[in-house]
């Protein structure tokens, strides 16, 4: 659906009229698009004590066509930039007065954090976005490395990494202009090329405010084959494929070089083919693209998914998108209306995996992402079922990283906020423009933005990324 206000207050009359009333502007988001680049420009880079990821970053940043610049605030880091000739030169602040030097606009702001032990080297945190902030271009991006508080064990240096976590959210709260926040935590010798690009490019649109943990993976990959199609040759299957974002995911794939299976209910089977013939369309697989029917609720579905996948030698990726909505207060809903939620989102998922993994349908070093929901972190009035179940997959991403780490799977989850389909069309008006404009980029996500996401989590350079859960909801402000 479109937001016709973010589209009126970004007409050249919509503008004078939001300046004049005062009224917010949300910006329309830099989005991938095929015949535009995906990287270029300059990003600023500072550091703390100890930066341990420079010779990373430079090299992620020269290999996509970024000029690193580093900041006065990383002096340590200028005879090593000098060394490895990759920064072109001392980033240049905004003045005090607010004007802006020729060409200081940078596309990212990069803070290498890791080497921080103590709560007051926080202090060179300050000085860089002080200095920075008021250049990052439109649709800019602001990535921090940090490591995991949890892994220390020093407890001065854990309550200095778990502040990041305060700083990267209000950062993106204070950015504004569709401009990005998010926390990376990585451990040593973790693969971070494949997160760096997804947070750096246009693909993260919509994802902001979030924390991430990447470790080293059990069967790490590094770099995809190609990072334009980093799923060239990867079969990956995507429940409730037919519609708005199961479709966009299945599209999204296919795009990046998977042979997708398309599976939907018996109701849905003329979208869902539609659905596979666009995607064939797209990305032409010689007839490699199915479209698979089934309930995934029947007792009988996992064996016959296992035997379908089975023909074609099993799959790489499984997206588990399908789900259902019964709403209503907990003392109004009917016993059905709870089961079917909670079968459907949760417990199916749960059955087809046990059956792929016992039959070795799902590939060794394989990717499991299932779609969760921002109300299964927050909770919602009137959904206490729907809570329930995306709670429930947020707690079998995390309870299964471990189980699954041996045979190099990795799972993660996606959750959604407030996305523009044709479920949320159907809202009240005011219920639908709260959930647009409670987030910090102002404005409801897109389908696309979910399956971007999805890919990257599907991607062989995602390996060391698992048991985590990415809100794609535009910094909710709804949630933690």
């Amino acid at each position: 659906m479109k937001d016709r206000y973010l589209d009126f207050v970004n007409s050249p009359f919509g503008t004078r009229i939001a300046r004049t009333l005062g009224l917010p502007k949300p910006d329309v988001l830099r989005r991938h698009r095929a015949d535009q680049a995906e990287f270029g420009g300059m990003a600023a880079i500072g550091a703390g004590p100890s930066p341990g990821l420079f010779d990373t970053l430079v090299a992620v940043l020269s290999g996509i066509g970024i000029t690193g610049v580093a900041h006065d605030s990383a002096p340590d880091w200028l005879p090593c930039a000098a060394r490895h000739g990759a920064m072109s030169g001392r980033f240049e602040p905004r003045s005090n007065t607010g004007d802006t030097h020729p060409g200081d606009r940078v596309q990212a702001l990069i803070f290498d954090a890791t080497g921080i032990t103590q709560s007051a080297e926080l202090h060179s945190l300050y000085h860089f976005f002080h200095d920075a902030i008021r250049s990052v271009a439109k649709s800019g991006r602001i990535v921090v490395f940090g490591r995991a508080p949890s892994r220390l064990t020093d407890p001065h240096a854990a309550t200095a990494q778990r502040a990041l976590e305060g700083l990267t959210r209000s950062l993106g709260k204070e950015a504004r202009g569709g401009i990005t926040s998010n926390l990376l935590r990585v451990e040593d010798g973790a693969q971070i090329e494949g997160a760096l690009r997804f947070f750096l490019s246009p693909r993260s649109a919509y994802v902001s405010g979030q924390v991430v943990h990447i470790g080293v993976g059990a069967a790490e990959s590094g770099a995809p084959p190609g990072w334009s199609k980093p799923l060239d040759g990867k079969r990956a299957l995507v429940t409730g494929a037919a519609r708005g974002i199961g479709a966009a995911i299945a599209k999204v794939l296919a795009g990046r070089g998977a042979i997708v299976t398309g599976l939907d209910v018996e109701a849905a089977r003329d979208a869902l083919d539609q659905t596979m013939l666009s995607i064939e369309d797209l990305a032409p697989s010689n007839g490699a693209h199915a479209a698979l029917i089934a309930d995934i609720a029947a007792p009988e579905a996992p064996d016959e998914i296992v035997a379908a996948l089975a023909l074609s030698g099993g799959i790489d990726i499984v997206v588990h998108n399908a789900g259902i909505t019964r709403d209503k207060t907990i003392a109004r809903m009917s016993d059905d209306m709870w089961a079917s939620v909670i079968d459907i989102n949760l417990l199916a998922q749960e059955r087809i995996d046990d059956a792929l993994l016992a039959k070795n349908v799902l590939r060794d070093g394989g990717r499991i992402v299932a779609v969760s929901s921002i109300s299964g972190i927050a909770g919602n009035r009137g959904q206490t079922n729907y809570a329930t179940s995306k709670a429930g997959v947020i707690g079998r991403v995390e309870s299964m990283a471990s189980v699954l780490k041996a045979r190099g799977i990795t799972i993660n989850a996606v959750a959604p906020g407030f996305i523009e389909t044709h479920m949320t069309a159907r809202m009240p008006l005011g219920v639908r423009e709260a959930g647009r404009r409670l987030n910090s980029l102002g404005q409801g996500g897109l389908p696309v933005d979910v399956a971007e996401t999805v890919a990257w989590l599907a991607s062989p350079g995602s390996a060391g990324v698992t048991g985590n859960i990415v809100r794609v909801c535009g910094q909710s402000l709804i949630g933690a």
